[in-house]
């Protein structure tokens, strides 16, 4: 049950042999996210469990779920970019039949992120199924 965004995202890595490109593009993706406000990187934004610093900051609007997040690491913050095309703007109702592990699966993530990143990328997950609770 991915968004439209995330497909666009899988049809792109397909097209992307090396994984240096894919890396590359990640990052690309978090250096597009836009900035987030200074004021909302406090402690209870902050993700425990990740290496870097990493804040995500979770709205429901209009009964859609909306996310902004940082980090002090480029490839997080690119990561932090794949979970908002994939989270961002569902209905609240729907975060929870959202198989994270398994969408980011068909990127090859599992096979190329260190086990550092990985549990990151997991902290960060169970934050926003957190939210959806």
């Amino acid at each position: 049950m991915a968004q439209a965004a995330f497909e666009e995202v899988v049809e792109d890595f397909e097209f992307l042999e090396d994984w240096e490109d894919r890396y590359r593009m990640v990052i690309e993706m978090g250096k597009d996210m836009p900035a987030m406000d200074e004021a909302l990187k406090v402690p209870a934004t902050k993700v425990e469990g990740c290496a870097s610093q990493v804040w995500l900051h979770m709205t429901p609007e209009g009964g859609s779920f909306h996310f902004q997040g940082d980090s002090d690491a480029l490839i997080v913050k690119g990561l932090i970019a794949l979970l908002h095309r994939l989270y961002d703007g569902l209905p609240m109702a729907d975060l929870g039949k959202v198989d994270a592990k398994t969408e980011l699966a068909r990127l090859g993530l599992n096979e190329h992120l260190s086990s550092q990143r990985s549990n990151g990328l997991k902290a960060m997950i169970q934050r926003i199924q957190e939210q959806a609770s």
